[in-house]
């Protein structure tokens, strides 16, 4: 008996980290899917120039209402950076987010949320262990539209701008006081082994297969060419 215990206890510990690589390439199809839908989402997608301008962009989809923590929001997804030639998108990173206002959120149903980090000093929050949207970072709701030309003052000046999909509806998000912090069991369930999101963003981190359709995405979407 002791004997067929052991095996499942090691059994178990063989199946956990499948089961997490089983998730978190799950979520980077989820995450590629959204992302792909919010930028082709005709004339009420997010902005093509600002995509285009943008340092690194964050996908989290599916984001929970009074879910996961009772009584907050919680989601993860994946970041990923432009390198530093400009052209083409590093491998992904893993990130929570929890907390918030999550102002358009509608009862308890699911939101896939997007964010631009538009410069260097976002970048820097992005790649910190944890960082408050609307505290250390300056965020703002989106604008949606072919081109970015009604962007108001706030909105331009944001270190970050937040997009949001809910039951086929796209609009600009109010995210402020949520936490965004590393999620370094997605890191270490995607690349097998510990290593930071300042690691992986600096483009010499070569991209997993299972995230090679999420970057390719990107790099189709906004390459810089």
């Amino acid at each position: 008996m002791k004997i067929f215990s052991l095996a499942l206890a090691a059994a178990a510990l063989v199946a956990v980290p499948a089961f997490a690589q089983k998730d978190t390439g799950d979520r980077l199809t989820a995450a590629t899917d959204v992302l792909t839908a919010m930028m082709n989402a005709s004339d009420k997608g997010v902005p093509q120039d600002l995509l285009n301008k943008a340092q690194c962009v964050v996908v989290i989809p599916n984001l929970k209402k009074g879910g996961f923590i009772v009584g907050a929001e919680y989601g993860k997804g994946f970041f990923t950076c432009r390198k530093a030639s400009g052209v083409g998108w590093s491998a992904p990173g893993a990130i929570r987010i929890s907390g918030g206002k999550f102002g358009l959120l509608i009862g308890g149903a699911e939101t896939d949320v997007l964010m631009l980090v538009m410069n260097q000093t976002g970048m820097e929050h992005l790649l910190s262990d944890k960082f408050q949207i609307g505290g250390e970072a300056s965020a703002a709701a989106g604008p949606i539209g072919r081109d970015a030309s009604a962007m108001t003052d706030a909105e331009l000046h944001a270190e970050i701008l937040t997009y949001s999909r809910q039951r086929g509806i796209f609009g600009g998000l109010d995210l402020s006081g949520a936490a965004v912090t590393e999620d370094h069991d997605g890191n270490k369930a995607l690349y097998g082994h510990d290593i930071s999101n300042k690691e992986i963003a600096t483009g010499e981190v070569h991209t997993p297969a299972e995230a090679r359709h999420f970057v390719h995405t990107l790099d189709r979407l906004s390459s810089r060419k």
